[in-house]
């Protein structure tokens, strides 16, 4: 009776322990999957932020045929100019 008594007990225990250990395996596997769905939606804003100021430094050269658009990062300024533009200056 006591060794089927310990064998209950040694059950349930492994039970009990294989139970937390797939848990705490499947918050892991959450939590990683979260964190990349995270990463990707970061960086699909940081690509659409990208384009936006890309299409914007277009639009604004085109609205300025022969205008220059200047740029400031880090203190520094440079000056964007339409290529054709001093081409036809040069004429």
């Amino acid at each position: 009776m006591a060794s089927n008594k310990k064998l209950v007990i040694f059950s349930i225990v492994i039970v009990i322990l294989l139970v937390l250990a797939v848990g705490y395996i499947g918050y892991g596997i959450y939590a990683q999957a979260k964190v990349q769905k995270e990463l990707s939606v970061f960086q699909q804003g940081a690509q659409y932020g990208y384009e936006q100021a890309f299409i914007n430094i277009v639009e604004t050269i085109i609205a300025e045929p022969c205008g220059s658009l200047p740029l400031t990062a880090n203190n520094k300024t440079v000056e964007i100019i339409n290529v054709d533009c001093l081409t036809a200056q040069t004429q």
